[in-house]
């Protein structure tokens, strides 16, 4: 989309507008880690925060291909950023595919109103936490590892397993509930401003009316479009994050790169081994932003069928979903680890942190482990199965 045809107001403008903002801080942020407080509360300051909620509850009705498209924007800038920002919208979308519309209508309009943002407890691997009875009521308790966003979060999408009989809960629950205790000891050498450590429960009372019980978790084809979701949003901020390495990498070169001696280019610009290399990096992108593209219009689609998704269309959509974060993952770890190669020794220095394009792509791709995705691709190729719902998948 060119910037001509942009609206000033529109959110994609305000979203560039803010992106803008962060670079300037993003290096210093990145080194210091914690939770970037005045970027959190420059998107509550937005409007960006009700993007997919439906305009007849106050947001702003964006398509779930917008909303990718600006959580790849401002990944570009502040991958950290861009990640408790697409959670955002991941949280909200779990609420209305797992709950029931008196439960998330009223979540929605408050959201807007009161600027909520919206944490993550999830986690499903981390079994911990553990679900009493109490009443009609439950409480909560144990521990939650990864829960991003938490750290200056207004509602808390937490979930616990059945004490004694198994089985997953999942709850909406405001974060400074009693008992609600928000550790801040993320400390990894990528994604260091997404404060995706852990959380603690002691006997967090949980009403009937705060627990997503129908259709409840990954019940039926809309309901499993959750996991797609964030995958795709995933594939979006890694795509994001190449293509901001690309950038820096870039005005690196144009500005600050020396001509080797043994080159019989001009200028350092058209050294052909430099051109090379940005040959490479352009065809991988290029493919990496068909396939996420694509695969958010699909997303799109799929959306709007509601309940008459059937396994079908799921199934198709998971593949190429798959496909794209293969795709992003691969080119993008390989680009930004290369773009020394065309930016040269002097670009390693510290203050310029170039290597945090890479580090935020490595934290993050480990947490869904890549070999998984081309199993389930490899899986669909040899024997014609979809790729099994899971909260991964």
């Amino acid at each position: 989309m060119s910037t001509q045809s942009i609206s000033p107001d529109s959110p994609l403008a305000i979203a560039r507008e803010l992106a803008s903002r962060f670079a300037r801080t993003a290096v210093a942020r990145d080194q210091a880690g914690g939770t970037p407080k005045a970027e959190r509360d420059a998107l509550r300051d937005s409007g960006l925060l009700g993007l997919i909620i439906p305009r007849e509850f106050g947001g702003l009705g964006a398509s779930w291909s917008t909303t990718l498209q600006i959580v790849r924007e401002l990944a570009r800038v502040d991958s950290s950023v861009a990640h408790v920002f697409a959670f955002q919208h991941l949280l909200l979308a779990t609420a209305q595919l797992f709950g029931q519309p008196d439960q998330w209508q009223p979540w929605f309009e408050q959201t807007v109103r009161e600027r909520w943002f919206w944490g993550n407890a999830l986690n499903p691997l981390d079994t911990r936490t553990l679900a009493t009875p109490d009443g009609d009521a439950y409480r909560f308790h144990g521990d939650k590892s990864f829960c991003s966003g938490a750290t200056d979060s207004d509602m808390l999408l937490a979930s616990a397993l059945r004490a004694g009989e198994g089985g997953l809960l999942i709850a909406v629950i405001p974060t400074k509930r009693d008992g609600v205790h928000i550790h801040q000891d993320w400390d990894n050498i990528g994604q260091r401003q997404t404060d995706s450590g852990s959380a603690r429960f002691e006997q967090v009372r949980v009403a009937p009316d705060e627990l997503l019980l129908q259709p409840g978790p990954l019940s039926t084809p809309r309901a499993c479009l959750r996991p797609l979701i964030a995958q795709l949003i995933l594939t979006n901020i890694y795509l994001g994050i190449a293509e901001g390495a690309l950038a820096e990498a870039r005005r690196y070169t144009l500005e600050q790169r020396r001509l080797w001696p043994a080159s019989l280019a001009p200028t350092a610009n058209k050294d052909p081994y430099t051109l090379l290399h940005y040959g490479e990096f352009q065809a991988a992108l290029e493919g990496a932003r068909l396939l996420a593209d694509h695969a958010g219009l699909q997303l799109d689609a799929a959306w709007q069928q509601g309940d008459a998704l059937d396994e079908a269309g799921r199934g198709q959509l998971a593949l190429q979903i798959a496909a794209a974060k293969v795709h992003a993952s691969r080119s993008g770890l390989d680009l930004t680890s290369r773009i020394f190669d065309v930016t040269g020794a002097r670009a390693t220095s510290a203050a310029l942190r170039l290597d945090r394009f890479w580090r935020n792509l490595r934290v993050h791709s480990l947490h869904d482990p890549l070999d998984y995705k081309l199993q389930e691709l490899g899986d669909w190729a040899l024997n014609g199965q979809y790729p099994t719902p899971s909260f991964y998948s």
